[in-house]
């Protein structure tokens, strides 16, 4: 993969602050979001960039070594290793081939010793003796994914345009707002025939006009007639799989709460497994009454 910098992505400079970045990705990330740019590859690639960007950028730990070790800030770990089995010295600077610095060590290590690891680190081979390359697992991808409430609770198949290669997924019923899964293998290549980076999948749930969902429940509202909530009768309401009949006790007041069980939710991963449904009736007060209706409402309230 091509070195990326990560800080011209984001269009900021290398002394941003974490305030900064966080802001200028998510002013990006609206901007290039794919449900905003449908069928534009480039816009799927740049949103893709700008979501590896902060994933490293973000963190203040993996930006400490990605400032210092460029593209191959994640093998901070081995350079770090070499430097304390080398026993320190004096420090100095070497370039690999992608023109990023890295220190080196003057004392302990020679300069013969010195190329070679970091020959064998980079897949290349050292002027005195060939050794075999290392194998680097590939980058690791992040992307969101923005499904419906009702989508979100019924186990479907979708399609990722993940750097112009599409991966099809199957998306288990419950899953929630926020939820992260990872596809093994799914992300970058890797070098000198190391592992594939993997795919982490964000779940992003929509708002739904009807149901509000907490945890495995749902909860919604029903309107009532005056004349139902007095006098007791049934009403129709809507679930996610249909509708159902509920009856409405006399003198239901407003606001009453009535639980449907199993009628919620499905738990994720849980095969059967529902959470509730709770319904709140809101009494519908009628106008443009008749004579004889305000009347008889008159009558009512004498008596």
């Amino acid at each position: 993969m091509a070195y990326i910098d990560y800080y011209k992505v984001l269009g900021l400079s290398k002394n941003a602050s974490q305030d900064d970045i966080k802001k200028a990705y998510r002013k990006l990330a609206r901007k290039y979001h794919p449900d905003l740019n449908p069928n534009d590859k480039e816009a799927n690639v740049k949103f893709q960039q700008i979501n590896e960007a902060n994933e490293v950028l973000g963190d203040p730990e993996k930006r400490k070594k990605y400032d210092q070790y460029g593209e191959n800030w994640k093998h901070a770990e081995k350079f770090e290793q070499a430097r304390q089995q080398q026993g320190g010295g004096s420090n100095q600077y070497y370039y690999d081939n992608s023109g990023n610095p890295f220190e080196g060590f003057s004392q302990g290590f020679g300069t013969e010793d010195f190329s070679d690891f970091f020959s064998d680190l980079f897949g290349g081979r050292s002027g005195r003796t060939n050794r075999r390359s290392s194998q680097f697992k590939g980058q690791d991808y992040t992307t969101e994914l923005r499904i419906s409430l009702r989508d979100a609770a019924n186990t479907h198949k979708q399609t990722l345009n993940i750097n112009g290669k599409q991966i099809r997924i199957t998306i288990p019923a419950g899953v929630s707002n926020g939820q992260q899964i990872k596809l093994k293998g799914q992300g970058g290549p890797g070098a000198n025939g190391g592992p594939n980076g993997d795919l982490y999948i964000t779940f992003i749930l929509l708002e739904d006009p009807k149901f509000k969902r907490l945890n495995n429940d749902l909860t919604t509202t029903a309107e009532i007639d005056l004349y139902t909530a007095v006098l007791g009768g049934e009403i129709t309401v809507n679930t996610l799989d249909g509708k159902v009949k509920l009856k409405v006790s006399p003198g239901t007041q407003n606001g009453t709460k009535v639980r449907l069980k199993g009628k919620g939710f499905p738990v994720y991963k849980k095969e059967g497994e529902h959470g509730d449904l709770f319904v709140t009736y809101q009494i519908k007060i009628p106008t443009h009454l008749t004579e004889k209706q305000k009347n008889l409402f008159k009558q009512l309230a004498e008596s």
